[in-house]
């Protein structure tokens, strides 16, 4: 299956590739590895802002990091000219949770984006991680995570 018919049939839609909110690209190609900027938590009703362990709990947390994998896929779509069948494997994800100092919980928040990479794509989606707490993050947002991805050239 497809990776977009598998994204169709979870009911899950990619966003369009955000543009970059600064001096930087969405992504950059090197011989096959595409290396993603970090994607923000947001959706269709805009940012999704807070701090894990105050006004948001660990679910909520997944929510946001479940979005920024599919900002994630946009980009790796994007940088594929389209085609999600040039994808070869998720790499790496480095991810930054918007967190209190006494919360311990960044791994359980990031899988909700390691989670979903892997219903979508299988083993390809399984990757190396780091899931580290931040005490604040661009525009107030829950989570901010990028990637690491080996692509078809």
């Amino acid at each position: 299956m497809s990776v977009d018919a598998k994204l169709q049939s979870l009911g899950l839609t990619l966003p369009d590739a955000p543009a970059p909110a600064a001096n930087y690209v969405p992504y950059v190609i090197s011989g096959n590895m595409l290396f993603v900027s970090g994607q923000i938590s947001s959706d269709e009703n805009g940012l999704i802002t807070g701090t894990l362990g105050a006004e948001l709990d660990v679910e909520a947390g997944q929510a946001a990091a479940k979005r920024c994998a599919l900002s994630l896929l946009a980009q790796v779509k994007a940088a594929c000219g389209g085609d999600l069948g040039k994808l070869k494997r998720v790499v790496k994800l480095g991810a930054f949770v918007n967190s209190t100092a006494d919360f311990t919980q960044q791994p359980q928040v990031v899988n909700g984006a390691s989670d979903l990479l892997v219903e979508v794509l299988g083993d390809l989606g399984r990757h190396a991680r780091s899931a580290v707490s931040s005490p604040s993050l661009p525009l107030g947002v829950a989570v901010e995570i990028d990637g690491v991805f080996e692509i078809e050239v």
